[in-house]
């Protein structure tokens, strides 16, 4: 990521945690999958922040394990495992190592995904790229939720919140398989509500803008332009400008919301 970038979202999430109620998760235990990085770290550091406990699930096995010791020092508790969401096995063995060392579980975050897609036309993708964003995106969505559903019914006041984006409201071209996951991520949304709402569980999804992490660093400048044109708030997104509604659908302030999607793209897609 570049310098400037990096040092404009860290103050941005300094200032988002100075607004977030102390006591906003306080008691619950929050599973974020790809929090080594971007926007998973950004849940996982607000999160903490307002009190969860908080397990980063990541890949980078390493790197999550250094975040989540940085998050420790600074607000408490914070662990990692390595899970590749592409790996069933390993979804359920980081699944439940993590709802052990939780005590349990009340709040999961999907957030780990690929891009590997972008700057090809439709007609020029590759089946094997095609199928690997939908096996860690779609599957691995599917797979990690279905891991952490009886664990989530058991709090009693379980939240899912996948993280889809606002490409499958618009239909952002030369991305086809990321917008198509995306878009199956929106609809696994709704059917989970429904299924899981009788468990008392909340599943929500958020579709985040184009916004400045390292996994866009590849995007081209005028991909940039186009949403900074296009925004009713015309400024570029960080990671920080997802958490607030990433908490509040994590919090009990929402308990009766379910099987929604909230844009959250400075207006560049409404919904």
């Amino acid at each position: 990521m570049r310098q400037a970038t990096a040092i404009r979202d860290e103050a941005a999430l300094a200032s988002l945690k100075r607004e977030i109620p102390a006591e906003l998760l306080s008691g619950r235990r929050i599973l974020v999958t790809g929090g080594a990085r971007g926007l998973g770290l950004a849940f996982a550091e607000t999160a903490a922040a307002a009190g969860a406990q908080v397990v980063i699930a990541d890949l980078l096995a390493d790197l999550a394990l250094d975040q989540a010791n940085a998050i420790a020092q600074r607000h408490g508790w914070c662990r990692a495992v390595g899970i590749d969401v592409g790996d069933p096995a390993s979804i359920e063995d980081g699944a439940a190592a993590s709802i052990d060392w939780l005590g349990g579980l009340d709040g999961l975050v999907n957030c780990a995904a690929v891009t590997s897609s972008g700057g090809r036309d439709a007609h020029q993708l590759e089946v094997g790229l095609w199928d690997q964003v939908m096996q860690v995106n779609v599957r691995g969505t599917w797979l990690m939720s279905r891991a952490c559903r009886a664990a989530l019914a058991s709090s009693g006041r379980g939240a899912v919140v996948n993280i889809a984006s606002d490409t499958a409201l618009w239909g952002s071209p030369n991305l086809l398989a990321y917008t198509s996951s995306k878009g199956a991520v929106i609809a696994m949304t709704r059917s989970l509500a429904r299924e899981w709402g009788g468990d008392s569980i909340t599943v929500n999804a958020i579709a985040p803008g184009l916004t400045l992490v390292e996994a866009t660093e590849y995007v081209p400048i005028e991909r940039h332009q186009l949403y900074l044109d296009g925004r009713a708030i015309p400024r570029e997104q960080s990671a920080a400008d997802v958490c607030g509604t990433t908490l509040y659908l994590l919090s009990g302030l929402s308990r009766f919301v379910t099987g929604q999607l909230v844009p959250v793209n400075g207006g560049f897609a409404m919904h």
